[in-house]
């Protein structure tokens, strides 16, 4: 049986991206991007602002870490996936964030006072090319468990 995991952002970087490189070279870049939509509770209205993490791999990353900064609009497309670790303490730890296979740079980079290149040249940065093949192990999809696990 076929599923679907897709995920589509569009919301603000709450800091400036951090990149980082793997062992083969591969760039690594994680992003925090607040989505935030009002809510109307009683008679006022309030704003409420969901984090996700993100991160990118590749040409994408670098160009992200290259030309984004903190308040910059981006739309992210990309997949769900759940890691899980053991932190100091020896307590199981799990993080959900996102898997980038398209990024692009939304609002005007002098808006922003980043030297990027507008929302149509920023879209090649994350054109679904096989963005795929940069992905270190531990990200790729289906890792660490198995279909039987699946309870549906």
């Amino acid at each position: 049986m076929a599923g679907l995991n897709k995920v589509t952002v569009i919301g603000n970087l709450g800091r400036d991206p951090e990149v980082r490189y793997t062992q083969s070279g591969t760039a690594v870049c994680n992003l925090r991007i607040g989505v935030t939509e009002r809510r109307k509770e009683g008679d006022n209205w309030t704003d409420h602002t969901e984090w996700f993490s993100v991160v990118c791999f590749g040409k994408t990353a670098e160009n992200a870490s290259r030309f984004l900064k903190k308040g910059r609009q981006v739309y992210v497309e990309g997949r769900l996936q759940t890691r899980s670790w053991t932190d100091k303490e020896g307590q199981a730890r799990y993080t959900t964030e996102i898997i980038a296979n398209q990024l692009l740079f939304l609002g005007s980079a002098k808006e922003n006072n980043s030297e990027a290149p507008s929302t149509y040249a920023a879209a090649s940065f994350g054109a679904p090319e096989n963005n795929n093949a940069n992905i270190p192990a531990e990200f790729e999809p289906n890792s660490g468990y198995m279909e039987d696990d699946i309870p549906f």
